[in-house]
C-alpha cells in the first residue's frame, strides 16, 4: 500500500506527524509512504523510528528528463543506497518524495554489495573490473565518494555507503590491513577494521551490461559536457529500471489533491511515468485523537499536563542530563534522533532534540593541482615563467629531479626539487595574463626592490595607524547581557557557531577599554551584517552612535533595509545617506547626526564628511573597493572609534598571522541554516539550453544573472536573447556604464522590474539578491576557476535552491586540465579539488583586498602570492618579530636522491609532495610527510629515503646559517653565510650516496 501525505499549495507543510502516528498505530502494513519533499520525509521518518519500524528515506530529486545529473550525484547515490537497505530489510518502509518516484529507479536485481575482509586473497584485475562496472571512478587521489585509486600494494576506495574513505594494504595479494583515512590529509586512522562492505556506486552490472549502457550514453540525445554515467546514466536505465509507483497495488490519497499533484508535475517539469487516474484511490483519515504541537516552553507544558502519560524524545542520555526537565523520574524516555511533538487527551510526546545543524565548510590541508604543466609561475628571483614539468637530469654522475620553467625566448631555468619553495602559482585579478620575464636580466630584481620599497611604506603606514589607535584609550562599551541576548533572539533565526563566536569576541574587545580594529571575513550571505548589527546595538544602548559605510548605493540600501527592520523596534533611529538622498533630507540627517537624535547611519562615501555628536563605531564593508581619497577620509573618521571592516573574500592564514600585529580577526565558515546548495551544470553553448534555463527560473518567480565578459559584443548578446524570448525584461551593465546609472539599474533589478541582468563579471561580489537564483556564465572556459566559484556564490542565497550554468564554446578545444576543473566545480558545490583550488585563489585575492586595488599594477607584474609573501615579510620585519627570511641553502651533493616514480607514479602527486617538503621549516614536519608517504604509497625505496634525508640536511643547515653544502669524490664541503667562518671539509668513508648523506648529517646533528 502507498500513502500520500497532504500537500497544501506545495508549501512546506510539516504538521503531518500526528496524523501519521495515529494511522500507523492501527494500520501498520504500508510499504511506501509518498511525501511532498525532504523536510516532510524526515518528519515522517521520526514517527517510524518512534514506533520502532524500519524506514528508509529517498532524497527529493527534482530533475527534468535529460538534465545533466552530475550535480545531483550525491542525491542519486543516497537514493540507490536507501533502495539497497529497503531491499535488505523485508519488513521495512520506503519514504519517498513524490518527485523522486516520477523517475525510473533501479530494479532491486541491479543493486548489490560485496565485502573485503582481513586475510582475503584479492584478484586485483577482477576487483578493478567489478568496481569499474559498478560505477566507481578511477583517480590518482581519492577525495570524494565513489572514487578508487590503485597504487601497487595499496588500494584506496571511498565506498558510497560509508562516510569515510578506506585504505586496504596488501601483502602480495592478501589483505594485510584495512583502515579508514582522512581525505583532507590522506592520513590513515590508528584503528584497524576487520572488514569493509562496498555498495555499488551506480548499478551492479557485469562487463557486457556496462559496455551496453556506455554505448547508449555515448549516443544519448541529451546535452551534457561529458557523456558518462555520472552525467546521463539515470536516463538510460531502460531494462535495468522500474517505476516504483507501478510496483505497488494502491495509492492512498485525498481526492482534492489530485489536481495539486498535476500542478506539481508542471512545476517540476517532470514527464509523468504514471497515469494517476488509473490507480485505485482511498483516503488517509485526519487524526481524531492526536494533534501536532509547536513547543514554546516544554517545562510549563509538562507542569500543566503532569497527570498524563508523557514521553520525552531525546538523542542520548547526555541530552537528558543537560536538560532542566521537571518530574524526570515520572517521564518515559525514548532515545531517537529527531523531533516529534504531538499530543492527545491522555498522552504527550515531546522532543528536546534540535533540528540538525549545517556543518562548517572544512578546508582541506592538501591543495592538489596547485601547479600544472603550461601554467604561469613566479620565481622569487627570476620572475614570471611557464611551468614545463619535472625532469630527471644527471649531475656529476648522479640522478636528481628538477622543475623546468620556460622564460622569454624559450630560455629554460632548472630548479632542484628541494628548493621549490622559491616558486608559486601566478594569480592576478580576474585571470589577467602576465608578460614572461627575461632570464638573466636584472629587470625583475629592480621591479621586486621597487615593490618591496612600496610594501615597506604600506606596512609602516598600517603599523603607525595601529600604534596610534593602541596608545589611545578606547570608548568602553558596557554590554548588558540580558538585553543583548534578547536582541540576538529577536533575529528570528538560529545563529551559527561562527557568528556567535565573532559576536562574543567583538563585544569583549569593545568592552576592554582598547580601541577595536577587527576584520570580519565571510562569504556573502554568511551573516556578516548580523554580526555587525550586534555591535551597533551594544554601542547605541551605551548612548553612542554608529555608522556603516559601503562602496555602492545598492549595498548601502541592503544594509539599511536589514538595520531598519531589526533596530527600529528597539527604539533606535536609523538613517541612510547616498547620492539619491534629496538635499533637504541630507541636511536633516546631518543635523540629526550632529545633535545625536539619529543613532545609526548607513551610507556610501557621501557619509564621510558628516559630523557626529558621539560616534563610537564605524563598520566598513568591502573597504578595498573605496578610492584613495575616500580611504584617507575613512582613516580620519575612524581614528578614535571602534572599527569593524568586513570582507567577502577569505584571508590567507599566514597573512592573517602577520596582520595580527595590527588587527584582530574573525572568520565565518558555516553557511546559515536556511542556505540551500547550488546545482551546477557545465554545458555546450546552445541558445535553446539557455532559453530553457531562463524559463525554469522565471516559472518559479525568480530572476536571472547572465554573465558575458565582452563589452564590445554584449549588445549583440542581448539581441540574441531577445530574439529567442521577446517578452523578457533585460538590463545590461558593464564597467563603461556610469556608476549612477549602474546603481539605478541594480536597484530596479532588486525591485524585480527586470527578469534578467546581463553583465560582465562586475556582479562577482558584494551583492545579496535573494530573488535571483539562476546564474548563467557564457564562455565559462575564459574565466579563472576562482572567478567561476565566486560567480556561483551569487545564487542560492535565500531559502531557494540555486542553479548555475557554465556554458562552454567548442569544448573539443579545451585541454584535459580545463575540463577536469569545470567538472570538479560541477560535481562539488562546496569542495573537491576544483573548489579547493578556487578557495586558495580567493584567499590569495582576499589578501590583496587588504592592501587594496591601488596596488593592482604591482600585483599584475609579480602575482598575488609573491606580493603577499613580501608584505608578510615587511610586516614581520617592522614588528621586530623576525629578521628578513632565512636565506635558501644550496645543496650540491653528488648523490642519487628523488621521490621515486616507481613508488609515486603520478608527476602531479610527486610535485605536490616536493612542494610541501621544500616548504618544511622543521625536521618534525619532514618526518610527518615521510610518514604520510609510507601511509599513502607504501614502504620507502632507497632513492626516496635519500631525498627525505636531503631535505632534513637542508632544514638543519638553514638553522645553522649555512650557505652551501657540496661534495666532490669523498669530500663534503660546508660553506657559511657568515664570511668570517672558515669553510669546513669533511671526509666521507666512500663515494656512495648513503655515506655522503650520512657524513653531512652527522656534522649537522
Amino acid at each position: 500500500m502507498v500513502i500520500i501525505l497532504r500537500f497544501i499549495n506545495l508549501e512546506y507543510i510539516i504538521l503531518i506527524q500526528a496524523k501519521l502516528y495515529e494511522y500507523l498505530k492501527s494500520k501498520p502494513d504500508s510499504k511506501i509512504l509518498v511525501v511532498s519533499d525532504d523536510k516532510e520525509a524526515l518528519k515522517a521518518r521520526v514517527v517510524y523510528d518512534y514506533l520502532d519500524k524500519k524506514a528508509f528515506v529517498l532524497p527529493d530529486i527534482r530533475l527534468s528528463v535529460g538534465d545533466d545529473t552530475r550535480s545531483y550525484q550525491d542525491d542519486i547515490i543516497n537514493a540507490f543506497i536507501a533502495l539497497q537497505e529497503f531491499k535488505k530489510y523485508g519488513s521495512s518502509v520506503l519514504i519517498a518524495p513524490f518527485r523522486t518516484l516520477t523517475l525510473l529507479l533501479p530494479k532491486f536485481d541491479y543493486l548489490d554489495r560485496f565485502k573485503i575482509e582481513f586475510g582475503d586473497v584479492l584478484n586485483i584485475s577482477q576487483l578493478k573490473e567489478r568496481l569499474l562496472n559498478w560505477g566507481y571512478s578511477f583517480v590518482d587521489v581519492v577525495t570524494a565518494k565513489g572514487e578508487v585509486s590503485f597504487r601497487g600494494d595499496i588500494v584506496d576506495i571511498f565506498p558510497v555507503n560509508l562516510n569515510s574513505a578506506i585504505r586496504v594494504s596488501l601483502f602480495d595479494s592478501e589483505v594485510e590491513e584495512i583502515r579508514e583515512f582522512d581525505i583532507s590529509t590522506q592520513k590513515r586512522a590508528k584503528d584497524e577494521l576487520d572488514s569493509v562492505e562496498i555498495y555499488s556506486a551506480f548499478l551492479a552490472l557485469n562487463s557486457n551490461e556496462y559496455e551496453g549502457l556506455k554505448e547508449k550514453i555515448n549516443s544519448s540525445p541529451y546535452n551534457a559536457f561529458v557523456k558518462d554515467i555520472d552525467s546521463l546514466g539515470l536516463w538510460h536505465l531502460d531494462e535495468f529500471g522500474q517505476n516504483y509507483l507501478k510496483s505497488f497495488k494502491s495509492i492512498l490519497i485525498r481526492d482534492s489533491l489530485i489536481a495539486q499533484i498535476r500542478d506539481l508535475y508542471e512545476l517540476s517539469e517532470v514527464t509523468p511515468l504514471v497515469d494517476i487516474d488509473s490507480f485505485p484511490i482511498s483516503a488517509i483519515p485526519e487524526a481524531k485523537e492526536y494533534r501536532d504541537l509547536e513547543l514554546v516552553n516544554i517545562n510549563s507544558l509538562i507542569e500543566a499536563h503532569k497527570d498524563k502519560k508523557i514521553t520525552i524524545v531525546a538523542k542520548n542520555e547526555t541530552t537528558i542530563r543537560s536538560s532542566t526537565l521537571p518530574y524526570l523520574e515520572k517521564l518515559n524516555i525514548k532515545y531517537i534522533d529527531g523531533v516529534l511533538n504531538i499530543a492527545s487527551s491522555s498522552e504527550l510526546i515531546l522532543s528536546i532534540n534540535k533540528d540538525a545543524k549545517k556543518r562548517r565548510v572544512k578546508k582541506p590541508s592538501l591543495i592538489l593541482d596547485e601547479i600544472k604543466v603550461g601554467e604561469y609561475v613566479v620565481h622569487e628571483d627570476y620572475g614570471v615563467g611557464v611551468f614545463k614539468g619535472i625532469e630527471k637530469r644527471e649531475v656529476l654522475g648522479r640522478f636528481r629531479e628538477f622543475v623546468a620553467i620556460e622564460y622569454q625566448n624559450e630560455d629554460m631555468l632548472y630548479i632542484p626539487v628541494e628548493n621549490l619553495e622559491v616558486i608559486d602559482r601566478y594569480v592576478a585579478s580576474s585571470g589577467s595574463l602576465p608578460v614572461l620575464d627575461k632570464l638573466g636580466k636584472a629587470s625583475f630584481a629592480k621591479l621586486k626592490s621597487k615593490v618591496k620599497e612600496k610594501l615597506f611604506a604600506i606596512a609602516k603606514e598600517l603599523m603607525e595607524i595601529s600604534a596610534k589607535r593602541h596608545l589611545k584609550e578606547g570608548i568602553k562599551i558596557i554590554v548588558d547581557k540580558g538585553v543583548q541576548e534578547a536582541f540576538l533572539k529577536d533575529a528570528g533565526f538560529e545563529h551559527t557557531q561562527d557568528q556567535i563566536k565573532a559576536i562574543e569576541d567583538m563585544l569583549q574587545e569593545m568592552s576592554s577599554g582598547h580601541i577595536m580594529d577587527r576584520l570580519l571575513s565571510a562569504d556573502v550571505g554568511f551573516g556578516k551584517t548580523e554580526v555587525a548589527m550586534n555591535a551597533i546595538f551594544a554601542v547605541v544602548k551605551n548612548g553612542y552612535q554608529a555608522a556603516i559605510v559601503a562602496p555602492t548605493t545598492l549595498l548601502a540600501s541592503q544594509h539599511f533595509k536589514s538595520l531598519k527592520e531589526r533596530l527600529e523596534k528597539w527604539d533606535i533611529k536609523v538613517a541612510k545617506v547616498d547620492r539619491f538622498t534629496p538635499t533637504k533630507a541630507k541636511k536633516a540627517i546631518a543635523d540629526g547626526l550632529s545633535d545625536g537624535t539619529i543613532d545609526v547611519v548607513v551610507g556610501t562615501h557621501a557619509l564621510l564628511n558628516a559630523k557626529f555628536k558621539n560616534l563610537a563605531l564605524v563598520v566598513i564593508d568591502e573597504e578595498h573597493k573605496f578610492g584613495v581619497k575616500q580611504k584617507e577620509k575613512l582613516k580620519e573618521l575612524t581614528i578614535n572609534t571602534h572599527l569593524l571592516s568586513m570582507s567577502a573574500t577569505p584571508i590567507p592564514r599566514s597573512l592573517n598571522m602577520a596582520m595580527s600585529q595590527i588587527k584582530t580577526f574573525s572568520e565565518i565558515f558555516t553557511p546559515p541554516h536556511t542556505r540551500v546548495g547550488v546545482r551546477t551544470f557545465v554545458k555546450d553553448y546552445d541558445i535553446k539550453a539557455v532559453k530553457e534555463a531562463i524559463q525554469r527560473e522565471l516559472r518559479r518567480g525568480g530572476q536571472v544573472f547572465y554573465v558575458y565578459n565582452s563589452i564590445a559584443a554584449i549588445e549583440d548578446k542581448k539581441r540574441q536573447i531577445l530574439d529567442e524570448m521577446p517578452e523578457l525584461r533585460v538590463t545590461v551593465l558593464h564597467s563603461k556604464i556610469p556608476p549612477a546609472t549602474t546603481e539605478k539599474e541594480m536597484l530596479k533589478f532588486e525591485n524585480r522590474e527586470y527578469d534578467l541582468l546581463l553583465s560582465t563579471s562586475i556582479v562577482e561580489s558584494g551583492i545579496h539578491l535573494p530573488n535571483a537564483n539562476t546564474m548563467i556564465v557564457d564562455g565559462a572556459n575564459r574565466f579563472g576557476i576562482a572567478d567561476l566559484h565566486q560567480l556561483r556564490g551569487r545564487v542560492g542565497r535565500g531559502g531557494v535552491e540555486g542553479f548555475c550554468y557554465y556554458f562552454v564554446e567548442n569544448k573539443e578545444a579545451l585541454n584535459d586540465n580545463a575540463k577536469r576543473r569545470l567538472l570538479a566545480l560541477e560535481s562539488h558545490s562546496e569542495l573537491g579539488s576544483g573548489a579547493v583550488l578556487a578557495m586558495h585563489d580567493l584567499e590569495i585575492r582576499g589578501g590583496g583586498n587588504l592592501i587594496g586595488e591601488a596596488q593592482s599594477g604591482h600585483i599584475k607584474q609579480i602575482g598575488y602570492s609573491l606580493y603577499l609573501k613580501m608584505l608578510e615579510d615587511a610586516i614581520r620585519v617592522l614588528s621586530g618579530k623576525t629578521e628578513d627570511k632565512s636565506k635558501s641553502v644550496e645543496i650540491k651533493l653528488s648523490v642519487d636522491a628523488y621521490l621515486s616514480d616507481e613508488l609515486i607514479y603520478e608527476d602531479r602527486l610527486r610535485l605536490e609532495l616536493y612542494r610541501r617538503l621544500s616548504q618544511a621549516d622543521t625536521t618534525d614536519e619532514v618526518y610527518e610527510i615521510e610518514e604520510e608517504i609510507v601511509d599513502r604509497f607504501g614502504k620507502l625505496d632507497k632513492l626516496t629515503k635519500q631525498f627525505i634525508d636531503l631535505i632534513i640536511i637542508k632544514v638543519l643547515a638553514s638553522k645553522e646559517n649555512i650557505k652551501k653544502i657540496s661534495s666532490y669524490e669523498q669530500r663534503v664541503f660546508i660553506e657559511f653565510n657568515d664570511e668570517s667562518k672558515e669553510r669546513k671539509i669533511l671526509q666521507s668513508p666512500s663515494k656512495d650516496s648513503d655515506d655522503i648523506i650520512k657524513t653531512a648529517m652527522n656534522f649537522l646533528k
